[in-house]
């Protein structure tokens, strides 16, 4: 029995996943269900929902301290707009896979594809629904306006625009998600927790760029995604698709890196532009 397996049974003895005779009975890589929007079905499915109005703050009042200063944020990134940064931002707004998958690939060191490390695939790919989901109680709850609809300034991603003008600011989706897989990741390769970390908060700060987020939207974001993370450390799938997708990365840290690319990336995030 490989290591792996040996994870998997001990995971699903220790939590009680139905009495399983044997960890190949688990598949942590098998497809989710669809559960419409382009998301599948996340790892919390079917539990009490993270009501994330609790404890993320009311969002700035307009005129207020806090306001004034998520204006001057976003107007101060507005010079980035055409920029190589600006670019990057609209890269990473988009959260369809394959392509979200390699989001964080340089900071992590390795290519994460569903047939090259399916566990890691699939972690990321299920516990997107669990970290922006977590962000729409609140969302729901203050319908905070998004900031290209009160400068009436250009977004990166001008095809989400209607999409967009619905859809609460507060707290920001796309922020606990890159948060999440950040901490996510983290756990899985320490030795590159800095690195993932940064990108993570470069990954927040993309949404400020693209003119879709407030500073605070963001902030808040981050919040639900670190609320949403400790949640799933006690889901049982979670534990246990970990166990595979770390001895995954074991195996394949530093391959198949695109070190252009990668050189490229860390220049834009160093410069700012």
């Amino acid at each position: 029995m490989s290591l792996s397996r040996q994870a998997v049974l001990w995971l699903s003895i220790f939590f009680g996943i139905n009495a399983l005779s044997s960890a190949s009975e688990i598949d942590v890589t098998a497809p989710a269900a669809e559960i419409g929007h382009g998301l599948v079905q996340g790892y919390l499915h079917d539990q009490k929902p993270i009501n994330s109005v609790v404890f993320v703050p009311i969002p700035p009042e307009k005129g207020s301290k806090l306001q004034a200063a998520d204006d001057a944020i976003s107007q101060d990134t507005m010079k980035l707009r055409g920029s190589a940064r600006w670019d990057l931002a609209a890269q990473d707004a988009v959260l369809t896979f394959p392509e979200a998958a390699g989001i964080f690939q340089c900071s992590l060191r390795m290519k994460i594809t569903e047939k090259r490390t399916p566990a890691l695939y699939r972690l990321l790919q299920r516990s997107l629904t669990d970290f922006g989901l977590a962000t729409y109680p609140a969302k729901k709850a203050y319908e905070r306006p998004r900031p290209f609809l009160v400068n009436g300034e250009d977004i990166c991603t001008p095809g989400e625009l209607e999409l967009l003008k619905t859809d609460g600011s507060y707290p920001s989706g796309h922020s606990a998600i890159g948060w999440g897989w950040a901490l996510v990741l983290s756990q899985l390769a320490p030795e590159r927790a800095e690195q993932i970390l940064a990108r993570g908060r470069a990954y927040a700060q993309s949404r400020i760029i693209c003119n879709v987020h407030w500073k605070s939207d963001t902030e808040a974001g981050m919040s639900v995604g670190s609320a949403a993370f400790a949640r799933l450390q006690n889901n049982a799938l979670f534990q246990a698709t970990i166990a595979v997708a770390r001895e995954e990365i074991s195996q394949k840290l530093g391959e198949d890196v695109d070190e252009k690319t990668c050189e490229a990336e860390n220049a834009i995030l160093a410069s700012g532009n």
